[in-house]
């Protein structure tokens, strides 16, 4: 497993814990099914994170984000674009935790990643063998310009040309 962030690669401080039980770890991260449960058993000091589908609808999980100090994504494949929307929903409920992909994403993913509000990408052994740190890297800050609100503050391409249009019609031009 391959963990990156938006400077490179880090370092893994969650531990996965098997079912609810979380005992003495620091940073415990279950699975949607466990998360109740390892709530409850939450001490003071002890983190709890929690491994979700991007299938996941975004109101179930609104009840626990202000205990979550970690929500990952799993995402079954690069071409299965629905964590980054849900990124986006949960960022925009007002979550200031760590948000995670976790799954075979590609390096052309990473600025979009990012802009939807995702901290880390956790790459699987056989992806983070294919496409290093290195190439990850090489591609963080290559995208200047997209189609898509919502990734950049300067706006999309479209809405830059609306105000272009806009501004020559207002001066005559």
């Amino acid at each position: 497993m391959l963990l990156i962030d938006r400077t490179g690669g880090a370092a893994e401080t969650w531990t996965r814990a098997d079912g609810a039980a979380i005992g003495n770890l620091s940073h415990a991260l279950v699975g949607w099914d466990f998360l109740p449960e390892a709530l409850d058993q939450q001490s003071p000091g002890q983190s709890v994170g929690v491994l979700i589908s991007n299938a996941l609808p975004r109101e179930a999980l609104k009840p626990f984000l202000d205990r979550l100090s970690l929500v990952c994504i799993g995402f079954p494949a690069f071409s299965d674009g629905r964590g980054f929307s849900l990124a986006k929903a949960i960022r925009r409920e007002g979550y200031r935790g760590t948000l995670r992909a976790s799954g075979p994403l590609i390096p052309d993913q990473f600025d979009y990643a990012i802009a939807c509000g995702f901290d880390e990408i956790e790459l699987p052994d056989a992806s983070a063998s294919r496409q290093g740190l290195l190439q990850w890297q090489q591609v963080r800050g290559r995208l200047s310009q997209t189609y898509q609100r919502g990734y950049s503050r300067e706006g999309n391409i479209l809405d830059r040309r609306r105000l272009a249009r806009a501004a020559s019609v207002s001066s005559g031009s």
